[in-house]
């Protein structure tokens, strides 16, 4: 997942890392549209991947990202790490609300609400890519303090 965040957030990161998050969609997600069944798979994407991060199984969280991703990060070791620098809470938030599932003209977008150890309320939204075979991995995510949403 290229995370689009970075730990200290200002409004010129915040410009920065909208162009980053935009540069990364039209990168990584097929135009191809999910449909109503598709929900429910990419809501268990990000569940599981949640839940290998909270089990500490590297392995197992980053067979849930892209190609593209991989690419990017050529191990699990290395996605981690990445993740745990940058997106901490994600890694074992307390709690985990799912917003809305948005159709994009770049695919869909899942609002993800999540509260972290010392209970800061954070907006990720994760970003899908469609496989050759249908199925769906996780493309990006772009993490952002939550504008006063609780998870």
């Amino acid at each position: 997942m290229p995370f689009a965040a970075l730990p200290h957030r200002s409004t010129q990161n915040l410009s920065f890392l909208s162009w980053i998050a935009a540069a990364l969609l039209a990168l990584g997600v097929l135009a191809a549209p999910a449909r109503a069944d598709d929900a429910a798979s990419l809501r268990a994407l990000v569940e599981g991947q949640i839940a290998a991060m909270r089990a500490g199984d590297a392995s197992a969280a980053y067979g849930f990202a892209a190609p593209a991703i991989r690419q990017m990060f050529p191990s699990p070791d290395r996605f981690m790490q990445m993740v745990k620098r940058g997106y901490a809470p994600v890694v074992a938030p307390r709690s985990v609300t799912f917003g809305r599932l948005r159709e994009t003209s770049r695919g869909p977008v899942q609002e993800v609400f999540l509260t972290d150890s010392g209970g800061t309320d954070w907006l990720a939204l994760y970003t899908f890519e469609q496989q050759a075979d249908g199925s769906w991995k996780i493309a990006g995510c772009v993490l952002t303090k939550s504008p006063g949403a609780s998870a």
